[in-house]
Parts: structure tokens; sequence; C-alpha cells
């Protein structure tokens, strides 16, 4: 089963990994960006090549981030749902840059779900391992938050409306 789930997070990954170059194909400004985003991913890839436990901290840590933001803070996920349905309902490809999106999404549950899952069964120590993924949220929050304001410093509003979702500012 961890083997199974293991692949289920690699899959995850490399499918992330996948629509973060799709994305740069579609707007050349988050190349930078995008290339220092996916390190995390490969470093997930890596930690579970090693069979290190940290990858499921880290790989929920990322995961769990870009699904909350996607999903609640930004319209990057609602817009891609539209352009699907409008895209099946016409029967022509729309905003293809947006439906990627829908992907996304589900290569990052796939990584949650994974990683939670594997957590869950390997944990010795309960209030160790929440430590643990504390620490990696915040480092890889940090990395990423970091690599926004080095190369695309427009998305930074995001990490304060994290708090605050709905709030315009």
């Amino acid at each position: 089963m961890r083997r199974f789930l293991d692949w289920t997070i690699v899959v995850g990954a490399i499918g992330f990994i996948a629509i973060l170059a799709i994305a740069a194909v579609f707007d050349h400004t988050i190349i930078w960006l995008h290339l220092f985003q996916a390190l995390m991913y490969a470093a997930v890839i890596g930690l579970i090549a090693a069979r290190n436990r940290w990858a499921y901290f880290i790989g929920l840590s990322i995961a769990g981030l870009w699904n909350y933001m996607t999903m609640f803070v930004n319209s990057f996920f609602l817009n891609g749902l539209r352009a699907l349905h409008q895209s099946l309902a016409s029967g022509r490809l729309v905003h293809p840059d947006q439906i990627i999106s829908v992907a996304a999404v589900a290569f990052h549950f796939m990584m949650i779900a994974g990683c939670l899952i594997l957590i869950v069964q390997t944990s010795r120590r309960p209030g160790a391992d929440l430590l643990r993924l504390l620490f990696a949220f915040a480092v890889f929050t940090g990395y990423f938050a970091a690599s926004m304001a080095l190369f695309q410093p427009r998305y930074l509003p995001q990490f304060a409306r994290m708090l605050h979702p709905h709030s315009p500012f």
C-alpha cells in the first residue's frame, strides 16, 4: 500500500510540474517563478525515492497551500471550471490556459490524499509529526513567498488574502 501511495504522490507531483510548464508556455513572464516552484515538487519526488518521511510533510504542505490559494483566495480554479464547462457545452476548447488549473487541483488532491494517509500510517509520534508538518508548512510557504517576491511580486497580495480569502485587500 505504501508503494502505491508513494507513486500516487509522485504522479501528482510530476503532473503538477507538467502543469507549471504548460502555464509558462501560455505566460512567459512566470517561467522563473514556476521553475523555482517546481523545485519543491522535485524535492518531494527525491525524498520519496530516498524513502524519507519528510516527503509527506512537504508534499502535504505545498499541495494543500496551493489548493487552498487557488480554490479560496484567487479565481484560478473557478475560472478553470467555467472554461471547462464552456468547452464541454460548445464542443470547442475555450481558455485552455485556465482549464489547466482544474487538472492542477486534481494532481494536488492526489498528493494530499497520499501524504495524509502515509503520515498517519507511518506515524509513531503524532505530536512530533504535527511539529514536522508545521515546520514544513512554514519553510515551504516562506520559500514560495520568497520565489514570488523575486520573480512575480504582483502575486504577493494573495498571501495576505489567505487569512481573509474574501477580503478586497
